[in-house]
């Protein structure tokens, strides 16, 4: 397979646009050079130099600093930042319009059964009869697609790819090679991300797409989401057990395992060689050092350094918790010794009262 194909990315999908042009576009203020080339919209930290990108609230993040993008889409000048700026009031908005330039949402339609005469299969797959391929489909060599797979617009998968039945990839969903996707997987469906208007839920931009790297193995009934804007992305080598659900923008490093039931909530990345154990859960943002452990039914709320294992719900370093879990075992002996103490502090009160009662009493008869 071509280095292109398989190193696929936000350009591949992109047509060339200056730089005054998309401030035009989105009725916004440029600063810096408008002649400069644009090639495709993309997160900072996802970013090209051949790309702009977009920066949400009035402070510089880390990520924009250390991003490689040619310019920035933003609500107020950055003075820190030399990059060409565009000056906009609603920079999710003008963000949304320009990566629909680059990568336009493809139409909801009716697809029939069987390979669209636009899709490039290469000889050597196989595909059964009752898959749909869409337009513009890219399948590599030897790469099997088994019955009632879905295959929509722009996709692009490798070689020695097998997909399961029942396994559906939602456009511009784009595999490397040797990805084995078991039945019921569902690759790219829209985020679960919605903003509030007028007392009514409306979504908000879904315009990305999931990226899966080569050796990735994922288990039967798996949801990963697309990105708002850039790629949902599997690294490399990473294997993902059943009914697993992975959120819009979430970074899973290489060489992960992810055990069944894990959930990882929208925008959160993992560094390399990190197990999740059965039914754990993080909450959006969350970052998990390389080679850090979760244990089984764990929570996680903060972010987790490399190297070590957590626990529990909220997750903590295992040393911690132990020494939790093991005053909890004792909880219900350190009960039984707290009423028993308590009882004999009732006794005792109880004779202390009588003995003032009765030295009162003698008090008041030797006075009379």
């Amino acid at each position: 397979m071509s280095e292109s194909m398989n190193n696929i990315s936000e350009k591949d999908f992109a047509v060339e646009i200056r730089l005054d042009e998309i401030a035009l576009m989105v009725g916004g203020t440029l600063h810096g050079d408008g002649t400069l080339i644009c090639s495709g919209a993309n997160p900072p930290d996802q970013s090209t130099s051949s790309e702009i990108t977009m920066l949400v609230g009035q402070h510089p993040s880390a990520n924009l600093a250390s991003s490689k993008a040619m310019a920035v889409l933003c609500a107020e000048r950055i003075d820190s930042d030399l990059r060409p700026q565009i000056i906009v009031a609603d920079p999710r908005a003008a963000f949304a319009t320009v990566v629909s330039q680059f990568r336009p949402p493809i139409p909801v339609s009716l697809p029939g059964v069987g390979v669209d005469s636009s899709a490039a299969i290469a000889n050597s797959a196989k595909i059964h009869p009752t898959a749909t391929v869409c337009a513009d489909v890219t399948i590599g060599e030897r790469t099997l697609v088994m019955p009632n797979v879905v295959i929509m617009p722009g996709c692009t998968i490798g070689d020695d790819c097998v997909l399961y039945p029942g396994v559906t990839l939602y456009e511009y969903s784009s595999l490397g090679d040797r990805v084995v996707l078991h039945a019921g997987t569902v690759i790219g469906a829209q985020g679960f991300g919605y903003r509030q208007k007028n007392g009514r839920h409306l979504p908000s931009a879904q315009l990305g797409y999931v990226r899966i790297d080569s050796d990735v193995d994922v288990g039967a009934g798996v949801t990963i989401d697309r990105g708002s804007y850039g790629a949902t992305r599997i690294g490399e080598g990473t294997k993902i057990d059943n009914q697993v659900m992975i959120a819009h923008n979430c970074q899973i490093g290489r060489h992960n395992l992810i055990c069944s039931q894990v959930g990882i909530a929208g925008s959160c990345r993992t560094g390399d060689y990190v197990i999740l154990a059965g039914q754990v859960g993080l909450k959006d943002h969350i970052t998990l050092g390389d080679h850090t452990i979760v244990g089984a039914k764990a929570g996680v709320m903060d972010d987790c350094q490399g190297h070590q294992v957590y626990l529990g719900s909220p997750a903590m370093p295992q040393r911690d918790q132990m020494q939790i879990f093991a005053i909890e075992r004792k909880l219900p002996e350190m009960r039984r010794e707290l009423r028993t103490l308590r009882k004999r502090l009732d006794a005792m009160t109880e004779q202390l009262a009588e003995g003032e009662t009765d030295s009162g009493h003698s008090g008041v008869g030797r006075a009379a």
